[in-house]
């Protein structure tokens, strides 16, 4: 099948001089802020767009200021590398921003956990607020919705439900009644993984047993009424603090079943990859659901066979727990 010819990236391709060094260093301080990645050796790329073609005129002007040269040009990958190859690239590098902002999160949740005093508090809310702004930044180059997201975002929202005061009315509204969750179309990205998996068998399992399913792209969604979102950046159900979206549905549910717990578990480990549980089951499912999630796999076909694996991991579990 014949690739799309239509130019869909941005690349800058340039030279720089051998000295000042500073001068390199600049300009790849620079290209890391506009979120560009590397296709090869002094070759950039972004996702074409209005914005991204000013921002590579203004550091091709830069660098030619520099002494150095600099070409900006529209793209279409035809061999070699592919478009999906290359939205990839974008992903991993946001996936490595959000890992670092999730880290330094869990680490000041740490802190807080136990006995803190006022100048701890303190340096506590300046390092949110710091964490705040890194990840605001990081979102704004996000261009393709990377899976790392919605944990790093959780964690920075659930350090700020922290320090608002007691009573406080939590910004993004509250979930829905769990009566009010029968017979829905519940909508959650495309391309699903093990959250999104999970999340789906538990819905139609144990929540709405008439659930339908939308898959949509990562961002610029608006939901029609009376549809409900998962694991979504501003859905109804989605990563809060450190719980991935399949503890928050579960808890929301009031489902007190220790089978769905353990589940619960091993999807936390494998999703937010912090090893909080360490469950024995873990890397054997990571594997399994790496089989389910293959590229080129539908979603409705990922569903289905997770719900299978799902299913023999929930029966499993209630036998060990005597149910």
């Amino acid at each position: 099948m014949p690739r799309d010819t239509n130019p869909k990236w941005l690349l800058l391709i340039h030279q720089l001089p051998a000295k000042p060094a500073y001068v390199r260093v600049k300009i790849w301080r620079r290209l890391q802020v506009l979120g560009a990645v590397t296709v090869k050796n002094a070759v950039y790329a972004l996702p074409a767009s209005d914005d991204s073609r000013e921002d590579f005129a203004w550091l091709a002007k830069e660098i030619e200021e520099s002494g150095g040269e600099a070409i900006v040009c529209a793209a279409a990958l035809i061999e070699g590398l592919d478009d999906d190859e290359l939205k990839g690239l974008f992903d991993a590098a946001r996936d490595e921003d959000y890992a670092k902002i999730a880290e330094e999160a869990r680490a000041v949740a740490a802190r807080l956990s136990g006995e803190a005093s006022d100048g701890e508090l303190a340096e506590a809310a300046t390092q949110t607020a710091r964490l705040r702004k890194q990840l605001d930044a990081v979102i704004a180059i996000d261009f393709f919705g990377s899976n790392g997201r919605l944990a790093a975002q959780g964690l920075v929202s659930g350090l700020e439900e922290s320090f608002k005061k007691e009573g406080d009315v939590k910004a993004s509204g509250a979930t829905p009644p769990v009566g009010a969750v029968n017979q829905r179309t519940w909508v959650t990205r495309e391309h699903v993984q093990v959250d999104r998996i999970a999340s789906a068998w538990l819905i139609k399992r144990f929540i709405d047993r008439e659930a339908r399913f939308k898959f949509v792209p990562s961002s610029g969604y608006q939901p029609e009424p009376g549809e409900l979102r998962f694991d979504m950046f501003e859905g109804e159900f989605t990563h809060q603090g450190d719980r991935c979206t399949f503890e928050v549905l579960l808890a929301h549910a009031g489902l007190a079943d220790a089978a769905l717990a353990a589940i619960g578990e091993i999807v936390h480990d494998i999703d937010l990859k912090d090893d909080k549980y360490g469950r024995a089951e873990t890397a054997g499912v990571r594997s399994l659901i790496s089989g389910i999630a293959t590229p080129g796999t539908a979603d409705e076909q990922r569903l289905a066979r997770g719900a299978v694996l799902l299913d023999g991991l929930y029966d499993s579990f209630a036998i060990e727990q005597g149910a």
